[in-house]
């Protein structure tokens, strides 16, 4: 029960997006067809489980018995950036039409700062190994969710009678600012 409440926290009230405001460029960025949101979150999701698994063992089984843990931020980024590659050279080989879809912002999961907040939190937070495999799928499926509600909203905005100096940008940002209070309204039942 402990950890289907570390998972709903994670996921939903404490959200990595709505509530600590991280990966906002993903947010904005990849939100404007559902479909993409999709494919980005399918991305994030597989490179924060594996990295939060892969980062939690380098601490745990090489840099804190070395007496190295000042080089976990290095590590973690490097870990990182190669499961990006993996993820990249994968997609352009299996699906190119998600690759080119994605354009830039694929790459860019290596400095999406939820991908290494997940890591370094698994540490600072003292998560043992299963906590930490529970927070690196519960932050990247509740980033899934935002992103996907985010993106078919606006696609609805698209075609909405939206006055002129809110088309864009203004009217996603007041969007999200609206799916934060509504985020933070979970807090009071869970």
């Amino acid at each position: 029960m402990e950890l289907f409440g570390l998972f709903i926290s994670l996921a939903l009230v404490n959200n990595v997006v709505l509530n600590r405001f991280l990966a906002v460029c993903p947010l904005l960025g990849v939100s404007k067809n559902s479909k993409n949101a999709l494919n980005m979150g399918y991305a994030v999701t597989f490179v924060i489980f594996i990295a939060s698994i892969i980062t939690y063992l380098l601490y745990h089984q090489v840099l804190k018995p070395l007496k190295i843990t000042y080089m976990d931020l290095i590590t973690f980024i490097l870990v990182i950036a190669s499961l990006v590659q993996f993820v990249e050279m994968f997609l352009k080989k299996t699906s190119p039409e998600i690759y080119k879809a994605m354009g830039v912002y694929l790459p860019l999961i290596t400095t999406n700062c939820a991908v290494l907040g997940v890591a370094l939190d698994n540490i600072s937070s003292k998560y043992n190994f299963v906590e930490a495999m529970v927070a690196g799928l519960a932050v990247p499926i509740g980033f899934t969710l935002v992103i996907y509600i985010f993106a078919t909203i606006r696609e609805r905005l698209e075609i909405a009678d939206v006055p002129a100096a809110f088309k864009g940008a203004p009217i996603a940002l007041i969007t999200a600012g609206i799916m934060a209070f509504a985020m933070a309204g979970i807090a009071g039942i869970v």
